[in-house]
């Protein structure tokens, strides 16, 4: 679904992604670890095209999207859930996910399976946004970037503090999400153990190059922990 190739990045004189390629399949996982400040956050700025990119290719659904505008590539069927969240506080829940079908007929509807992965987000359709728990915050964002049914979803570290039972909330509607074979599923994450028990595919980035890579279930005997907490 998203393959990327020898993909360079840099701003100013700082040389940030170096010679990236990877690839993200339909029906699996793939999981990226890595600690603060190596570069995560700009590789998902450069694939939702919000910064340029310097060298390299990005062919998503079989078509370059290297130079598309951000509306585009979403158009195209990429849903983004960002580092923080970024939901509209004086919006209420139901305004939005209905943000999530800007690319859709006015009259589509929000889709049932979000209010079956995320039943509190039913409750509190009509609550601002602004109002929910963190936690709560985290289950709209991904709810939100779901509405446009998308053929892959990345989530930039949907953990990041978030209590421990909505933890598992998240990491159950991810594995549900793959399974279907619907779409493919980029994880950004820094908890380990978060990241190992939904890898299919696992990254492991450091100073802005990919130093490991492997299936999901060899990553203990790989040293991922280890080598992330170097």
């Amino acid at each position: 679904m998203l393959t990327i190739e020898n993909l360079n990045q840099a701003y100013g004189g700082s040389h940030i992604l170096r010679g990236l390629s990877f690839e993200v399949k339909t029906g699996e996982v793939t999981t990226l670890l890595g600690r603060n400040g190596v570069g995560k956050t700009t590789l998902l700025k450069s694939l939702m095209g919000l910064v340029k990119t310097q060298s390299g290719s990005i062919t998503f659904d079989g078509k370059d999207i290297t130079h598309l505008p951000p509306h585009e590539r979403v158009k195209a069927g990429i849903g983004f859930v960002p580092q923080g969240r970024e939901i509209f506080p004086r919006l209420s829940v139901e305004e939005n996910l209905l943000m999530g079908l800007a690319t859709k007929p006015g009259s589509t509807p929000i889709p049932q399976r979000i209010f079956d992965m995320f039943p509190v987000l039913k409750q509190m359709m009509h609550r601002r946004g602004g109002d929910l728990s963190g936690g709560q915050q985290q289950q709209l964002a991904i709810g939100r970037a779901l509405a446009m049914g998308p053929k892959l979803l990345i989530l930039d570290e949907p953990t990041e503090g978030i209590q421990p039972s909505i933890i598992k909330d998240i990491e159950r509607a991810i594995r549900m999400l793959a399974e279907t074979g619907e779409m493919a599923i980029l994880l950004v994450e820094q908890y380990y153990d978060f990241a190992e028990s939904l890898a299919d595919q696992y990254l492991l980035m450091e100073r802005g190059e990919l130093i490991m890579r492997g299936r999901g279930e060899t990553m203990a005997q790989d040293g991922v922990r280890e080598a992330l907490a170097v």
